[in-house]
């Protein structure tokens, strides 16, 4: 299932590291507003490669994010998970950026090419 968030880009927070059973890891969380009628704050979070994904992005941005959400229970308490796996400038997918934000070459993306499904 493919879910996207779009909003304006209110906060990046700092990368975040450790060492677990697999190895090394790192995450970045980051903060966007919808553009809802009652906007909401919605924190969401890049792991791995895709920290790349905010790399050039700046607070203001209108963002549009696709993205995965889980939830897992742990000692009787549930705690949601949204890790964005794409993340798009503009405030919906298919429309151009302003010109104030310029397009990104797609390897600024953080995706590789043989990411794509054709």
């Amino acid at each position: 299932m493919n879910i996207e968030l779009s909003g304006k880009l209110i906060q990046k927070m700092d990368v975040i590291s450790g060492e677990g059973k697999g190895g090394k890891w790192e995450k970045q969380e980051f903060v966007i507003e919808t553009d809802d009628q009652f906007p909401k704050k919605i924190c969401m979070n890049v792991w791995g490669d895709k920290l790349s994904l905010l790399k050039n992005l700046v607070i203001g941005d209108q963002i549009t994010a696709s993205v995965n959400i889980e939830s897992r229970e742990y000692n009787g308490r549930w705690y949601t998970d949204i890790r964005a796996w794409k993340i798009q400038r503009g405030a919906d997918v298919g429309t151009a950026p302003s010109a104030e934000m310029p397009n990104l070459p797609p390897d600024d993306l953080g995706l590789p090419d043989d990411d794509l499904p054709f």
